[in-house]
């Protein structure tokens, strides 16, 4: 019977296994393991295949012949196993490294249908204890009834123009006035920038005011009564040389007056009015500055230096 023989490793690592012929034998018969077809050599070739489709061998064979096919069944297996285990780490590699973000879409659509169903719970949590209440809820709204300056404004010049269009002078008298003559003297208190009496006369143009002031200066008998003063580049006169009623008239100069003039414009005709310039208490004398500086008008009234 033939027998086989374990050789040392050679420069491959791998096991080199001699076969001898049985002398019974003829030397013409091949030896079965040097058979290119045989199994034990196609197993070898295709380690990684399993070896359950392989032909069982008889009892009864050669025990060194079993030992070396068991051994080679081992090696196949273990190499299968360390292959597995690769396979095993290299799919584990891949699952860490690859991004969380990229996933499949049915992997996306559980996690949106959650978040749809919980987008209402989250409304109502916040609807339920939203702190935001209107003053209006619990308090009445309250209008301010105070007027602003621009109504106050306009009622105060429509109250000034009611007072001069009808001409009603209230709150002064004509009193004798020791060194001065006539004067006006107020009967009420007047607070200051109130309007006090119009500077009432006939309004003239320049042309018009310089004639008239040429036949008062002939009669030396009359005072000068002519206000002068501009209005939209140009000027004007009010003359209340003529004796009348009116009391704007009889209001003494003086330069440290508590009264001042202003213009007040009626449908754009301009009215020569008297304001207050500080308060006024009832019993005081009504003065303003007539502003003439004139040498003329200085020689011939001496009391416009006060």
């Amino acid at each position: 019977m033939g027998c086989i023989k374990k050789m040392d490793l050679g420069h491959g690592g791998q096991t080199k296994i001699s076969s001898f012929m049985s002398p019974t034998k003829t030397p013409g018969v091949r030896p079965p393991l040097q058979e290119e077809n045989s199994t034990l050599l196609h197993e070898g070739k295709h380690i990684g295949k399993t070896s359950s489709g392989a032909p069982k061998k008889k009892e009864g064979g050669n025990p060194k012949i079993a030992a070396g096919l068991e051994l080679l069944s081992k090696a196949a297996e273990q190499k299968d196993s360390e292959s597995t285990v690769l396979d095993i780490a290299l799919e584990q590699k891949q699952t860490l490294t690859q991004p969380q973000n990229k996933r499949s879409p049915a992997d996306r659509k559980p996690e949106q249908q959650r978040m749809v169903k919980a987008k209402p719970n989250r409304q109502k949590v916040q609807a339920t204890k939203s702190p935001n209440r209107k003053v209006t809820d619990y308090f009445p709204v309250r209008r301010s009834c105070r007027k602003s300056k621009t109504e106050l404004e306009c009622e105060e010049k429509k109250r000034i123009d009611d007072l001069i269009t009808s001409g009603k002078e209230d709150g002064m008298k004509v009193d004798i006035i020791t060194g001065k003559g006539r004067g006006v003297i107020a009967t009420r208190d007047f607070y200051r920038g109130e309007f006090v009496v119009e500077y009432h006369g006939d309004l003239l143009e320049i042309t018009d005011a310089k004639k008239r002031e040429e036949e008062y200066a002939q009669d030396s008998s009359k005072g000068c009564y002519m206000y002068y003063f501009q209005y939209l580049n140009k000027t004007y006169c009010v003359d209340a040389t003529k004796e009348t009623n009116r009391l704007g008239r009889l209001i003494n100069h003086s330069k440290t007056g508590n009264c001042h003039t202003k213009l007040h414009n009626i449908n754009n005709i301009p009215h020569l009015i008297l304001i207050a310039s500080k308060d006024i208490k009832a019993g005081e004398e009504l003065l303003y500055d007539y502003g003439d500086r004139s040498r003329s008008s200085i020689e011939a009234h001496p009391w416009l230096k006060n």
